[in-house]
């Protein structure tokens, strides 16, 4: 599951984007898990899944020639003990690479460690309500801008055109400020804004160029704001396509798994897969973790006013970042780990 995003930059549309928002997110979601299905279940006799694991039949024959070779020579130096437990890959090679046509037992094992890594992504959004969180704190960072934008036309007119301007604006922001309290209640970073708009739109109010420009801030800024949350999205939707494409070469690495080498491909392929579902797990930990602090804290007192371009910087740029380091790590304690275990076995064997 992706952290849905619904934010809004048009001056049109407010309707339509709030409320569709989460929905084109869901929409994303669903495409994914349609795809790993049409790839890794779905006529995998003919499709990309399919001729991959045909590959990898292929790399399995060839490095068969290696294993017999290695086989004998163990067979000579130490009699039975290490033939004996080397035996096992070919036999796993085999299992695991039988294809029906409706998915081979490793795609299957694939889509499993995908649907349970998904499930502990789902558990972590859904116990921290990170929808509602994640969604309002980025709506936080980058509401002032949107009512700005609303009122951007009026700055350069003056007198009774300026007046009929603000009236438009005035209609438009009311509707965001309505959509905002019937998604995440009546906040104090709402009322806030609020104001700061009011006082400027108000009848009786005297409008200077020093509250405009504090309103409207500048449009550079909302250019980065616009860009750092895409390019954040851009990460989840790369993380997705990351396993996927992980998951499509598992045939080739369990195909190079029976040469005789002491890093098994199938243990990296694997190490590899799981790193990126710690590092997707991660990079939702830390959004909601950093998108409670700012809900919870400025987000309930109206008084404040701070200015968030580091929480968007940090989705954008570093969250990412610390999410991969976070899932390297992890990836070389799990790799290790498989490693230990295999050596151990063989010894037992």
């Amino acid at each position: 599951m992706q952290l849905a995003i619904k934010l809004v930059f048009a001056q049109v549309g407010i309707d339509q984007i709030l409320d569709t928002g989460a929905a084109t997110s869901q929409s994303i979601a669903e495409g994914w898990d349609k795809q790993w299905l049409d790839l890794l279940q779905n006529n995998t006799s003919n499709n990309l899944y399919g001729a991959l694991t045909n590959l990898g039949i292929f790399f399995a024959v060839g490095t068969l020639l290696f294993f017999m070779i290695q086989f004998l020579k163990d067979l000579i130096s130490y009699e039975y003990t290490r033939p004996i437990s080397a035996l096992i890959w070919p036999f796993i090679v085999v299992v695991l690479l039988s294809n029906s046509g409706n998915g081979s037992i490793l795609s299957n094992l694939t889509l499993g460690v995908r649907n349970f890594l998904n499930t502990v992504n789902q558990q972590v959004v859904v116990s921290a309500d990170a929808d509602k969180i994640y969604q309002q704190a980025l709506n936080m960072s980058v509401a002032e801008e949107v009512a700005g934008s609303f009122l951007r036309p009026c700055q350069s007119l003056t007198g009774e055109q300026q007046s009929q301007c603000f009236v438009k604006a005035a209609e438009k922001v009311n509707v965001l400020w309505q959509k905002y309290r019937n998604t995440y209640g009546n906040k104090g970073w709402i009322n806030r804004l609020q104001t700061k708009v009011d006082n400027i739109i108000s009848p009786t109010g005297i409008v200077s160029e020093t509250s405009f420009n504090s309103l409207l801030g500048s449009t550079v800024q909302t250019s980065i704001k616009n860009f750092l949350v895409s390019l954040q999205y851009a990460f989840q939707n790369l993380i997705e396509a990351t396993m996927l494409l992980i998951a499509a070469l598992g045939p080739i690495a369990v195909g190079g798994s029976l040469l005789p080498v002491a890093g098994k491909p199938i243990f990296a392929w694997l190490t590899g897969f799981l790193s990126i579902g710690i590092a997707k797990i991660s990079f939702n930990i830390i959004a909601v973790l950093t998108a409670a602090v700012i809900v919870n804290g400025p987000g309930q007192n109206a008084n404040v006013d701070p200015d968030l371009m580091w929480f968007i910087i940090f989705l954008g740029i570093l969250a990412p970042i610390l999410s991969l380091i976070v899932a390297a790590a992890g990836g070389f304690a799990v790799f290790s780990a498989i490693s230990s275990t295999a050596s151990l076995v063989k010894e037992r064997i």
